[in-house]
């Protein structure tokens, strides 16, 4: 494909099987979706490509997600699976990591799309990585390979790579620590800061 970010995507997969990790490799392709219409949905219920999205986002540890930037936000397609995948309970982005990227030929390589973006993952209680990486330029910054050529670069996708690994790895295995910090900030467990837990 000639889609930046599904470049993009492959090279995140590459850097997480490099590391370890393994991967389940999808393009929003994927899952064509509808429009969201609650009317569509009471009508004829959530589609099955949405609860295939749904099925392989809960059975996933965390999920790195490649968005373009489309007029300086996210991409309607993107939005709309969220939406729809938003419809299922209980709610499966609750307490996933989500780690997102982007290409973009712009000079600000599709970063506006990605803090748009973490709007509504973190509403819908996603936990997404506090670093985000931009290629910007990202027509010249990639070779013919798929590879970034700058070595600064190729360096600090990397890291931020294993970095979320590292995390998604602490939260999954060692889920008594963010307990345990509430606890020493003085904040004892109890309904109204369960949503800490």
């Amino acid at each position: 494909m000639d889609s930046l970010n599904t470049k993009l995507a492959q090279l995140a997969a590459a850097t997480v099987e490099a590391n370890g990790g393994t991967v389940d490799f999808a393009t929003m392709c994927d899952f064509a979706l509808p429009a969201y219409n609650g009317d569509d949905e009471d009508a004829d219920g959530i589609p099955p490509s949405a609860d295939e999205l749904r099925r392989r986002v809960e059975g996933s540890d965390g999920f790195i997600l490649a968005s373009p930037e489309y007029n300086g936000s996210l991409a309607g397609c993107v939005k709309n699976a969220i939406d729809w995948v938003s419809r299922f309970r209980p709610q499966p982005f609750h307490g996933r990591h989500a780690l997102l990227v982007s290409a973009s030929p712009s000079m600000v390589g599709g970063n506006r799309g990605l803090w748009a973006l973490r709007v509504p993952l973190e509403h819908l209680g996603a936990h997404v990585f506090a670093d985000m990486f931009s290629l910007a330029q990202a027509h010249e910054a990639l070779d013919a390979s798929g590879q970034i050529m700058r070595t600064s670069l190729k360096e600090r996708f990397d890291e931020t790579i294993v970095a979320f690994m590292d995390l998604v790895e602490a939260a999954k295995h060692y889920p008594c620590s963010k307990r345990r910090w509430v606890e020493f900030l003085g904040e004892h467990p109890n309904p109204a800061t369960e949503r800490v837990e």
